[in-house]
């Protein structure tokens, strides 16, 4: 039901005066993408194949109709499902190759993405091997940058968590995992239980993230802010119901990392022409705009910049901002954010 709302967002930009030549030109940079929700279709139908295929997929063609979402539970659902098939160290190299060959083309120059380790632990794996395997596959693809941040599923416990983070740690600087998130179903779970997962993270050098006020209200981003003291805000779309946390984000200049594609088809929102991501960028909020899990939304970055400019009215120089929004919001040291920053607004792409 909700998918066919993205749907129609790209394909009324694909039928406006949006220039999507220009925005596929467009040097990006993108902060929130989880890497087995960025599978290509084709290379998860090599890895359904190999497991001897799957009964509700029959064929190639079929594989979209896997990725419609009633809820956020049932895209929940659909997640575990799709990570059935991803059993070995190979499938994780594989997933890496494949998303950076994406990204690359997509003129995706600089990304920082999300893993899940503790989804591989059904079949043997340990986090540092999984953390590798993309490593090697990410690094096989020239034409973007990937560093890595390490997703514990709050689903999981605290408990969990730590563990994951712990051993996460023991590979970071060869894997390049430069921080730590938190995923999953916060509307059962909340973060203060994580405050001493966070802790732990930043003594281990880690940077922080937490998915916060996507499915539950406000309160779960002051709790990201107050116990888990979070450098971003994944998501954060439910802080407009709070003016003090619109200002608490606008005065620490707390950044969010906006997926409005990823909120429709999840039915976080109704249709993207409500989406409060207009609403937080005039109130002075840093934000950006990110795919989250393009593969199962059906979605990618030309399109959601191409939807916001035919559905809600952003011009040329906002998509820019957004952009920048970005580099000011990534974890690189400040000497190569810099660059970063050169290198998109010096890129031919930049301006037509």
């Amino acid at each position: 039901m909700f998918q066919a709302e993205v749907e129609s967002a790209v394909e009324s930009s694909a039928e406006s005066p949006v220039r999507r030549d220009w925005l596929e030109r467009l040097p990006k940079v993108e902060l929130h993408l989880h890497l087995e929700g960025a599978i290509p279709h084709d290379a998860l139908w090599q890895l359904i194949c190999k497991y001897g295929g799957d009964a509700s997929v029959p064929t190639f063609e079929a594989l979209p109709g896997r990725f419609v979402y009633r809820d956020f539970p049932d895209f929940i659902d659909r997640w575990i499902w799709k990570q059935g098939f991803i059993r070995e160290a190979d499938d994780y190299e594989l997933i890496g190759a494949a998303v950076a060959r994406e990204l690359a083309r997509q003129r995706i120059v600089y990304a920082e993405a999300f893993f899940t380790p503790s989804d591989g632990s059904a079949y043997g794996l340990k986090p540092p091997e999984i953390a590798a395997a993309l490593r090697r596959g990410l690094d096989c693809v020239a034409g973007t940058e990937v560093a890595l941040i390490c997703d514990v599923c709050r689903d999981q416990g605290p408990v969990a968590a730590l563990r994951t983070v712990e051993e996460v740690a023991e590979v970071a600087a060869e894997a390049s995992v430069i921080g730590i998130g938190m995923g999953g179903s916060e509307q059962s779970f909340p973060p203060e239980p994580f405050a001493r997962v966070y802790e732990r993270a930043r003594a281990l050098g880690f940077h922080t993230t937490a998915h916060a006020g996507e499915v539950a209200g406000p309160e779960s981003i002051w709790g990201a802010i107050r116990a888990l003291q979070v450098e971003r805000i994944d998501h954060g779309l439910r802080a407009v119901e709070d003016p003090a946390l619109v200002s608490y984000l606008v005065e620490r200049r707390l950044p969010v990392t906006s997926c409005p594609g990823s909120n429709v088809a999840t039915g976080a929102v109704a249709s993207l022409d409500g989406h409060p991501i207009r609403q937080l960028l005039d109130a002075g909020v840093v934000v950006g705009i990110n795919t989250d899990d393009p593969a199962m939304f059906g979605l990618s970055m030309v399109g959601e910049l191409a939807a916001m400019q035919s559905r809600l009215g952003f011009g040329d120089d906002e998509v820019r901002s957004l952009m920048l929004n970005a580099v000011e919001s990534c974890w690189l040291p400040e000497d190569r954010r810099a660059a970063l920053r050169t290198r998109l607004v010096s890129d031919p792409g930049w301006v037509e």
